[in-house]
């Protein structure tokens, strides 16, 4: 890749809410924030103790500050065997700094904070890099979502200026973004994207997802139980709004699924298959009507994320959304899985070069802010 002038090279990093662990990217930003592409990318697994302590770490318990401050370790460290990799395989490249997203265990903006588990001082140390951390706290300090922070970056690598397209992030939590030609971007949390699916799927199947869908595709939608579901206020609610495992979780799958038995009552219970698929057909229908009611101009939706790689989910929103081409980022010159962590990457040159990366139409935030902590190497 070639480099043009006044170029740097920045590394993003991100965890995401579906807890399998860290993407990496090694991106080149051009002067302004020009988006230049992927150099490299590097991706490693969460190991299975930290993944159960940090899905622990969602819910109240005992000694939370030690534990932690433990889990923020084992991130940082899991982030920096992302680096290594990197840097093994772009080893000529100059990294000015990365972005590091940091594992969201508590996300509550109606009280002032939103909670993401890293040691950035300790990355630094393990790293030689600048890190830039902490990426959401001054949204929220000014009375934004602090979510989603991606629209800003979608409108630099999808934007058109000859039409309104879409794009829609789905991983644990889905989030779309709103691209109009001389407007400035809109989005939100849509809902649950992969996290109610992954639940079923490993409590069911003992896999961490439903590959490509496969297993939704043999059930069948239950139209009533989907009905229940869409009942939650969450999906009524205007934009600006932002959501995660604080809310769909699984207590709410639970007492969901609690609801739709009761309302069968003698009627024959769905198999867990049809379950999976209504599961699935949820996230298609909050994330279509999403986009529907907010980007009806829309000529395209461009899906990132995990849930780009599950057919099933990818079929039905083609069919709710009938009207636009529902196409993976890859066809847009950026894979799903290195998205977000490249939106990091350009966050961190935002802060680096003391520049807003948050949009206040997005997250409801007083006016555009300057974003996260820069811990230098």
């Amino acid at each position: 890749m070639s480099t043009a002038a006044g170029t740097q090279a920045y590394v993003g990093l991100m965890s995401g809410t579906s807890l399998d662990g860290v993407d990496g990217v090694v991106a080149d930003i051009g002067p302004d924030g020009a988006w230049q592409g992927v150099r490299a990318h590097a991706y490693a697994p969460f190991d299975a103790a930290l993944r159960e302590e940090l899905l622990a770490l969602n819910h109240s318990g005992p000694d939370e500050l030690h534990r932690a401050a433990l889990a923020a370790q084992g991130v940082s460290r899991a982030y920096a065997q992302v680096v290594a990799q990197l840097q093994d395989a772009a080893p000529s490249v100059a990294i000015r700094a990365l972005g590091a997203h940091g594992q969201t265990v508590r996300h509550r903006p109606e009280l002032g904070y939103t909670l993401q588990l890293l040691a950035p001082a300790l990355l630094a140390e393990l790293t030689s890099v600048d890190v830039v951390a902490d990426l959401r706290s001054r949204d929220v300090a000014a009375g934004g979502q602090g979510a989603p922070l991606v629209p800003v970056f979608h409108q630099v690598v999808f934007g058109r200026a000859d039409r309104a397209v879409a794009a829609l992030n789905v991983g644990g939590i889905a989030n779309v973004s709103l691209l109009t030609p001389g407007q400035a971007p809109k989005g939100f949390d849509c809902g649950p994207g992969n996290v109610l699916m992954d639940l079923w799927c490993q409590r069911h199947t003992g896999q961490p997802y439903d590959e490509d869908g496969r297993w939704a595709a043999t059930g069948q939608v239950r139209d009533d139980w989907l009905a229940l579901a869409l009942e939650e206020p969450y999906f009524s609610l205007p934009p600006p709004k932002s959501t995660g495992r604080d809310l769909f979780h699984g207590q709410w799958l639970e007492a969901w699924l609690a609801r739709c038995q009761t309302l069968s009552g003698t009627s024959s219970a769905p198999t867990h298959a049809d379950v999976q698929a209504t599961l699935c057909e949820l996230t298609a229908c909050s994330s279509a009507d999403a986009v529907r009611a907010h980007a009806p101009q829309a000529t395209e939706l461009i899906v990132c994320g995990g849930g780009a790689f599950n057919g099933q989910l990818m079929r039905r929103l083609q069919a709710l959304l009938p009207g636009m081409a529902v196409v993976g980022s890859q066809t847009r010159g950026l894979p799903p899985q290195q998205v977000e962590a490249a939106a990091f990457a350009w966050l961190a040159w935002a802060t680096v070069n003391r520049r807003t990366g948050n949009d206040p139409a997005v997250t409801g935030a007083a006016g555009p802010r300057i974003l996260g902590a820069l811990y230098p190497a």
